[in-house]
């Protein structure tokens, strides 16, 4: 069976963070990077080469493959930064009508710069994720 690519690894998130390009970019992702710390209560780690996430989980599916995966996550794509918060939590639907300007593929949802979304909503979606994420494995 295959491994899985985006693994827990010792790199740098402050690395990362450093090698955005874009300098608005870069202060908004350490933002979230400070706010998803927060919510969650882990210390971000780098999963994989361009995903930071918080805490982690085991994951087993019927057809076998298994392994872990973080909580919640969040990277910096080319055009947005991308939440990786999972498609069933807690009030997940009214909270993303009040969110701002995003955009959801799955489970994950894309927002251009943090200016355009309620911080306060997100810190509610970041928990609500981790608490459903932690009933749901057992964790």
């Amino acid at each position: 069976m295959a491994q899985n690519k985006t693994v827990e690894t010792d790199a740098s998130v402050a690395d990362y963070i450093s090698r955005i390009a874009d300098e608005k970019r870069r202060q908004d992702f350490g933002e979230a990077v400070r706010l998803m710390e927060e919510a969650t209560g882990f210390e971000p780690r780098m999963w994989g080469e361009h995903i930071v996430g918080f805490g982690s989980y085991h994951y087993k599916y019927d057809s076998g493959r298994e392994g872990d995966s973080s909580l919640v996550a969040l990277a910096s794509r080319a055009s947005s930064i991308t939440f990786y918060l999972g498609t069933e939590f807690e009030d997940r639907d009214e909270l993303i009508a009040k969110l701002g300007k995003h955009k959801v593929s799955g489970g994950c949802f894309h927002v251009k710069k943090l200016a355009d979304i309620d911080k306060s909503v997100l810190v509610e979606m970041v928990k609500n994720s981790v608490e459903h994420r932690k009933k749901e494995h057992k964790c």
